[in-house]
């Protein structure tokens, strides 16, 4: 099974997506995560840098400016979804990536505090 360290780029990125209030609260994350071509599509425009940007986790031992490097997709690209969130804190506890699951965990509660969602 791969190993993922927390991606501290990524999680400074999204906070910057909270704060500026670019975020979709309510998503269906099976619908607008993106694909393989939407992800080839951004490479094409954008860095390797701005692409981990988007993803919560390193793949250990993955080369670097490679897909394979990232993991734990958490927005579209343009705006962070809670329910990619969701997704990230899921697939990692899903699979014990503890410190990915308490990243994402930490970053859902944040954009719910921004937004004004109550517990």
């Amino acid at each position: 099974m791969a190993r993922y360290e927390v991606n501290p780029e990524a999680v400074e990125y999204a906070r910057k997506l909270i704060d500026g209030r670019q975020y979709v609260l309510d998503s269906d994350w099976g619908e607008v995560q993106p694909r393989a071509d939407d992800q080839n599509a951004f490479l094409d425009k954008h860095s390797w840098d701005e692409y981990g940007a988007w993803h919560l986790g390193l793949t250990d031992g993955a080369g670097a400016e490679t897909k394979a490097r990232y993991a734990f997709v958490m927005g579209d690209f343009r705006r962070i979804h809670r329910t990619g969130l969701i997704a990230c804190v899921y697939r990692a506890s899903e699979w014990r990536h503890k410190a990915v699951e308490l990243a994402a965990h930490d970053l859902l509660q944040e954009l719910d505090a921004k937004a004004g969602l109550k517990a």
